[in-house]
């Protein structure tokens, strides 16, 4: 059972009201949590704003508010600070109900939202060579944002959009037939970048070679059984590799979520004769172009996007439309949300325009370019290998997993060792993850081995640590009443409550922005909260009710911290 309202939709409901009723009904409450504990729990700063439409003096106006302002059982204390802030200390009591009620609630006491059909479409490789660094952050971004809207109650699509089609399908699929009629099946594209390395000093070495290899996609264009056949073995084997990649990672992307580019092969000379229908079509040099007057040139001229080569071939705009008009017309989405780096901004901002222009996409379809950084090396530079070539996802991933095991060893020698290896893959791959959550993810950020695996600071060790800390505290407790009320007296334990009644808020704001970093900074906050509030009120060593109120705010702390990071695509380990 949910809650209801959030903590920040009720207050703001309330602070709205008062405003209305001091004759100001159209200013926003503008409600945030309090910046610092002596300003009590929550914020109300839409008073200034008011005062100076009204013209009248913000300080009599927030009095008018407090007069208003019916908190009756939620707030213990209500007082105006400075030029008309209101702070709002939130009841013991209250946060005491409130905590009982997400314990025992499986969701937390988070109410399912008003679903709508959102599709997330993340990491989206290139199906001819092996994942690299550079599809980390869309995998684990794209995951972290679907993995919240579904556990607010959205009905989530996934879509790995690959690239499966073009012009290297054909050098690759002729490479495959030539060596498998050498005899050498036995590469069976077991490493996926030699294979290509070979495809293409092939193909730049024999013309022979080169002119199969055009033949071949043309053959695979039109439809051709036998090269198609060889194309599927070929998307197979690339899928396999992606797939091991995402289960060591713990990503949700399955089979089932990809529809490459291939799958809209047959609509693109459809979408070619909407755009024309539409009058949206141009020529220019032979090509079909569709010109924005929205966006311009440096010569101040409207900016063409090519929708169809001189050569007749198509670029990944037309895939791109032809996507989007599925979606609508088959999937009948409400929201799309495009995991890609933000230097594809303006590719995604040209695309949205021709959709809603086409018809492609109606305005009530929400479309979203959700852009991030680049990871960078240590030298400031997109993250390479020292010789300067592209670094392996698997590896860098495995590599995570022995950094984290040597770490491990080093504290806990004694433990077996396949224990040690159970934890490093836990530890070492969220540790990975987290890094890159905790930003902003439209910043860029140095990727550093030494502080995403410290035990100390905004890291997936601490937070996994601070869990397996609750943990170790229900090991020792042994008799543990799990209907006990909760009693909020001391300062710690009232902080650390009113954190924990902004777990929803926390969710909402990520789905709303699609900024996991908000999760991400949140979690943190309640770790740090729960090691304060460990140190200041003695938990097993306190006794009778007392004791059993502070099990059970950690009780919260644990499901909150675990629920928390699971979001996030972040495991947690019970001993550590």
């Amino acid at each position: 059972m949910g809650l209801g309202m959030t903590i920040l939709q009720l207050i703001n409901e309330r602070v709205q009201a008062a405003l209305s009723a001091a004759g100001a009904p159209d200013a926003p409450a503008v409600i945030q949590p309090a910046s610092k504990p002596e300003f009590g729990d929550y914020q109300a700063n839409g008073v200034m704003g008011a005062a100076k439409a009204l013209k009248t003096n913000p300080r009599e106006l927030a009095q008018k508010v407090v007069a208003a302002l019916d908190l009756h059982g939620i707030a213990d204390k209500v007082e105006i600070a400075g030029p008309g802030f209101i702070n709002i200390h939130l009841a013991p009591e209250y946060l005491a109900r409130r905590s009982e009620t997400a314990l025992k609630d499986a969701r937390l006491g988070v109410t399912p939202v008003q679903p709508q059909r959102v599709m997330v479409e993340y990491s989206s490789p290139n199906l001819a060579k092996e994942m690299h660094v550079g599809h980390l952050r869309s995998s684990i971004i794209g995951d972290a944002l679907a993995r919240v809207m579904e556990f607010l109650g959205h009905d989530v699509v996934r879509a790995n959009h690959v690239g499966d089609w073009g012009t290297q399908f054909g050098m690759l699929t002729a490479y495959l037939v030539e060596i498998r009629q050498a005899g050498d099946s036995a590469l069976e594209l077991s490493d996926l970048e030699t294979f290509y390395r070979n495809a293409k000093v092939r193909f730049d070495e024999s013309e022979e070679f080169a002119d199969r290899a055009r033949d071949y996609v043309v053959r695979l264009q039109g439809g051709d059984e036998e090269v198609l056949k060889l194309w599927a073995q070929f998307v197979d084997i690339s899928l396999k590799h992606c797939e091991a990649v995402y289960q060591k990672l713990n990503v949700g992307l399955k089979r089932e979520h990809v529809r490459g580019e291939s799958a809209y092969n047959d609509d693109l000379p459809v979408i070619v004769e909407e755009l024309r229908a539409a009058g949206l079509l141009s020529e220019s040099e032979g090509a079909e172009v569709v010109f924005l007057e929205e966006f311009r040139t440096q010569d101040d001229e409207p900016m063409g996007v090519i929708i169809r080569k001189k050569d007749g071939g198509f670029l990944y705009t037309t895939t791109d439309l032809g996507a989007v008009r599925y979606r609508h017309k088959v999937l009948n989405l409400d929201r799309v949300i495009y995991v890609v780096d933000a230097r594809q901004s303006q590719h995604f901002a040209q695309m949205f325009s021709i959709c809603r222009k086409a018809g492609f996409a109606p305005a009530s379809m929400l479309l979203e370019h959700i852009g991030f950084g680049v990871m960078m090396g240590d030298d400031g530079k997109p993250f390479k290998t020292r010789s300067g070539g592209t670094v392996k996802l698997i590896e860098l991933l495995d590599e995570a997993e022995q950094r984290a095991f040597d770490l491990v060893s080093a504290k806990n020698p004694d433990l077996p060792e396949a224990e040690r290896r159970e934890i490093a893959a836990v530890v070492g791959i969220g540790a990975v993850k987290y890094a890159d959550l905790s930003k902003n993810r439209m910043s860029d950020y140095i990727f550093n081995w030494d502080t995403m695996l410290a035990f100390e600071g905004n890291t997936a060790p601490y937070l996994q640590y601070a869990y397996t800390r609750v943990q170790s505290v229900f090991r020792k407790a042994e008799n543990v009443d799990a209907d006990a009320p909760i009693v909020i007296t001391e300062p710690a334990e009232k902080h650390l409550a009113a954190a924990l009644a902004q777990f929803e808020d926390t969710l909402l704001s990520v789905a709303e922005g699609c900024y996991p970093h908000y999760l991400s900074n949140y979690l943190y906050q309640i770790a740090t909260l729960f090691s304060r509030f460990y140190e200041a009120c003695p938990i097993l060593k306190s006794e009778g009710e007392v004791r059993a109120s502070r099990l059970q705010l950690a009780a919260l702390t644990g499901k909150t911290l675990k629920t928390g990071l699971d979001l996030l695509g972040i495991k947690v380990l019970e001993t550590m």
